[in-house]
């Protein structure tokens, strides 16, 4: 398989969604559409916690999602999807396998497998286990223009610290800043 990607909006002040989940702020528009786009295009499966599992299938295969964004809802739908939840009963929306096991067993196996890449979109608590685990070989953070002043992390509970090298950087006309970074791996130092 590929690598684990994890693409995520957040705001300036770091929240990836406000105190109560709310992601009404994301900043999204054609431009930023483009991007999701393109990611969905490059990657073999969809990765999700059990929330954004749930606000994701209530969402995309709506036809008012399919009437206002059909490119990214037919790939939404249509793309394999791994939800990790020990809580969840079932996973209805199409080509969905819910996962209750290990999630690192998981993920180490689906990284064996030959393909494309897997992408974490939302789902912190998922993001923050496979930080502390090592598993993710690519962080996309978004940042949106905007400060909330409350809300929830994708990087709660993160104990040791995480180096991080910028690959490179994008700026949307939306004000939107796309940043690209690896993990610095233990063995490396900052400057590779």
């Amino acid at each position: 398989m590929g690598r684990i990607i994890v693409s995520n909006l957040v705001s300036v002040d770091g929240f990836f969604a406000g105190p109560n989940g709310e992601i009404d702020w994301h900043n999204v528009d054609a431009e930023f559409n483009e991007y999701a786009n393109d990611l969905l295009s490059t990657v073999d499966g969809l990765l999700f916690g059990r929330v954004t599992y749930q606000m994701m299938a209530d969402y995309w295969p709506t036809s008012s999602a399919i009437t206002n964004d059909p490119i990214i809802a037919e790939k939404m739908n249509s793309l394999p999807k791994i939800v990790f939840s020990r809580t969840l009963k079932k996973a209805e929306w199409k080509n969905t396998r819910l996962v209750k096991g290990d999630i690192k067993q998981e993920i180490s196996k689906l990284k064996r497998q030959p393909g494309k890449d897997l992408v974490v979109l939302g789902s912190g608590t998922i993001v923050s286990t496979l930080t502390q685990l090592g598993l993710i070989d690519e962080y996309r953070i978004i940042v949106n223009p905007v400060v909330l002043g409350d809300g929830k992390t994708m990087f709660r509970g993160i104990r040791d610290r995480l180096s991080l090298r910028l690959l490179k950087t994008r700026t949307f006309r939306s004000g939107n800043v796309l940043l690209y970074y690896e993990p610095v791996r233990k063995q490396e130092g900052p400057h590779g």
